[in-house]
C-alpha cells in the first residue's frame, strides 16, 4: 500500500511539471479534442500560462527538469511518431542528459565504497575534477605509469532514484492498459519495461565493461570502430576505468572544423559500422549520439559509453536486412511479405494493401539527391501505417530503430551529402549474399540436422508417454466401447501420435537432405 502511494505521488509530482510546462492538453490539439479536455486544458493553462515553444519542445524541457529516468523515457518516446507525431518525436530525440557534476569529494567516496579506502587510493592516486557529467555517471582523468586513464563513478544514489521511478512508471503503464483497452496496440507496458531493462543495466557498470570489450573484439575484425581498452582491475560495479582517447568529440563542430580530414568516408564508417554490427553480429551500441564518438588524433573512430547494448536475433536481422534490400531495388512487395512473414503485421490483412502503402513511402525518395533522401524518416513514415494495419509494438525493434534514426543523424552531420542506401548497400547485399547463398544455405541445413538429432533423442521418451497413455486408456474403457477413446483423453493421444510420426519422418527427411547435399 505505501509503495502504491509512493508511486502515485510520484506520478502526480510528473504531472505537475507536465501541466507547467503546457504539455497536458496541449493547445495545438484542441480541435481534435471534446468540449470538457478542451476546457480543463484552459483550466490548466491560466495558471501555467502559454508557451510559445512546440508541443515536443515543451514536452523535452518537461522531462530534462524531471530527472534521469524521465529523460531516457524522453529519448525512448522519440522512437514512437505513430503515437506523438514525427514533429514531436524529432524535438525529443534532441533530449540531453548533461547534468551538474558531483563534488570530488563524493566521487572518491564511491571509490572507497568499490575498492575499500585503501586500495582506491593505490588503484586511483590520481584523480582529476570531472570532465564529462551525465545524468547516470560522470568522467574523470587519471594519469598512471605514464599512461592516461578516462574513469567513470556513477553518480551517489542515483539507483535508488532511477528504481523508484520505473517502478512508477510502470504502475501508470498498467493503468493505461487497464483503462484504455486500445492503449494495448501501442503496448505500453512492454515499453516501460523495454526502457526499465536498458536503464537497469545501465547502472551496472560491469555490465558496460563487458558490452565495450565484446565490440572491442568485433571492431578489431572489421575496422570501422574502435573500442578503448577496459582496465579490469580498476572496475566494477559503480567503477569504469579504460584507456583514455586523445582526439575530438563529435559534438565539438568547432574542433572538427578545423582538422583536415575525409567527412565523407568518416559519415560512411558511421553507417557501415552500424549495420556491419547490427546484421552481420546482432549486437549493436544503442547509443550512437555525437557525445558518444570520439574522432582521435591518429584518425581512428572511437566508440565509447557502453551502457545501451542493443541485440537482435537471426530473425530479426533478417527483417530489417530485406527491408532495407527491398527498399534499395524497390521490390515493395517482397518488404510486405516480410513484414507479414515476421508477424508484425496481423493476418487477416492483405498484403497488396500493404505494399501499395510501401510503396507510397519508397517511391518519393528514389531520383532525389542523397541530402534530400532521409532512413530516419522513411522508418517514421513506415510507422504511420501501424494505426492502418492494426500492427503491434515490437519491443525488440525500438532500439534498432532509434538507433538508426541517431546513426542517420550523426553523419548527415559530418557530411550533409550522405546517402545512407549506399553506404548501406554493400553491407546488405554481403549478408543476404552470405546467408541464402549455397554456403548459407548448407550451413542452415547443418543446423536443421543438429536441432532434429536433438529432437530424436526425446523419440522414446514420447513413445514411452504415447504408451503410458494408451494403458491408461485400456484400463479405464468400458468392454462394450472397447474402440473409443474418452474425450479428456482424445486429445493427449493424438497429440502424441502427430508428435511421434511427424519427428520420425523428420529424422529421415534431415538424413536425406544431409546425404543430398554433403554425400
Amino acid at each position: 500500500m505505501f509503495r502504491m502511494l509512493a508511486d502515485y505521488l510520484r506520478l502526480m509530482r510528473a504531472g505537475v511539471t507536465l501541466a507547467r510546462h503546457d504539455v497536458i492538453l496541449p493547445p495545438e490539439y484542441a480541435n481534435r479534442l471534446p468540449l470538457p479536455a478542451r476546457a480543463f486544458g484552459g483550466f490548466l493553462r491560466a495558471f501555467t500560462g502559454k508557451s510559445k515553444k512546440r508541443p515536443g519542445e515543451r514536452l523535452a524541457s518537461a522531462l530534462e527538469s524531471l530527472g534521469p529516468a524521465y529523460i531516457k523515457l524522453g529519448q525512448f518516446l522519440a522512437t514512437r511518431p505513430d503515437v506523438f507525431g514525427v514533429e514531436t518525436t524529432t524535438d525529443l530525440s534532441r533530449l540531453k542528459d548533461k547534468l551538474p557534476p558531483f563534488s570530488q569529494k563524493a566521487a572518491r567516496a564511491q571509490l572507497d565504497a568499490e575498492f575499500g579506502a585503501e586500495k582506491s587510493a593505490a588503484l586511483f592516486p590520481d584523480l582529476s575534477e570531472p570532465i564529462a557529467a551525465a545524468s547516470i555517471a560522470q568522467v574523470h582523468r587519471m594519469s598512471l605509469g605514464g599512461k592516461d586513464f578516462a574513469v567513470k563513478v556513477l553518480r551517489p544514489g542515483v539507483e535508488t532514484k532511477i528504481l523508484n521511478e520505473l517502478r512508477a512508471m510502470r504502475r501508470a503503464a498498467s493503468t493505461i492498459e487497464t483503462v484504455d483497452r486500445a492503449s494495448k496496440r501501442m503496448e505500453p507496458r512492454a515499453f516501460v519495461e523495454t526502457v526499465a531493462t536498458s536503464m537497469v543495466k545501465e547502472l551496472d557498470l560491469r555490465l558496460e565493461a563487458g558490452g565495450a570489450a565484446e565490440f572491442r573484439e568485433l571492431t578489431e575484425k572489421e575496422g570501422h570502430f574502435h573500442v578503448p581498452e577496459v582496465d579490469w582491475e580498476r572496475s566494477g560495479k559503480s567503477i569504469l576505468t579504460t584507456e583514455w582517447v586523445a582526439g575530438t568529440p563529435l559534438t565539438d563542430t568547432v574542433a572538427l572544423a578545423a582538422r583536415k580530414f575525409d567527412r565523407k568516408d568518416l559519415a560512411r564508417r558511421v553507417t557501415q559500422g552500424f549495420l556491419e554490427a547490427a546484421i552481420h553480429h546482432g549486437v549493436f551500441h544503442a547509443d550512437m549520439h555525437e557525445g558518444n564518438m570520439i574522432f582521435a588524433d591518429d584518425g581512428r573512430l572511437f566508440l565509447v559509453d557502453f551502457g545501451i547494448v542493443g541485440r537482435i536475433g537471426m530473425a530479426e536481422r533478417r527483417f530489417l536486412a530485406e527491408i532495407l534490400h527491398g527498399f534499395i531495388r524497390r521490390d515493395y512487395k517482397r518488404v510486405a511479405e516480410v513484414h507479414f512473414e515476421a508477424g508484425y503485421v496481423p493476418p487477416d490483412r492483405s498484403v497488396g494493401d500493404f505494399a501499395q502503402a510501401l510503396r507510397s513511402v519508397g517511391e518519393p525518395i528514389h531520383g532525389k539527391s542523397a541530402s534530400d533522401v532521409s532512413m530516419g524518416r522513411l522508418l517514421l513514415q513506415l510507422l504511420d501505417f501501424t494505426h492502418t494495419f492494426g500492427m503491434h509494438l515490437r519491443p525488440e525493434l525500438v532500439l534498432l530503430q532509434k538507433t538508426m534514426v541517431q546513426v542517420e543523424g550523426v553523419a548527415r552531420n559530418l557530411d550533409p551529402e550522405h546517402n545512407i542506401w549506399d553506404a548501406a548497400k554493400p553491407i546488405v547485399e554481403e549478408w543476404i549474399g552470405r546467408e541464402f547463398g549455397p554456403t548459407g544455405l548448407a550451413r542452415q541445413a547443418g543446423s536443421i540436422l543438429k536441432d532434429l538429432s536433438q529432437r530424436s533423442t526425446r523419440l522414446p521418451d514420447m513413445l514411452d508417454r504415447l504408451e503410458v497413455v494408451l494403458a491408461a486408456n485400456a484400463s479405464h474403457v468400458q468392454q462394450s466401447e472397447p474402440q473409443r477413446l474418452p474425450g479428456f483423453l482424445y486429445r493427449p493421444v493424438t497429440t502424441l501420435l502427430v508428435s511421434a510420426i511427424t519427428l520420425t519422418g523428420s529424422v529421415f527427411a534431415a538424413m536425406a537432405l544431409y546425404h543430398w547435399l554433403f554425400a
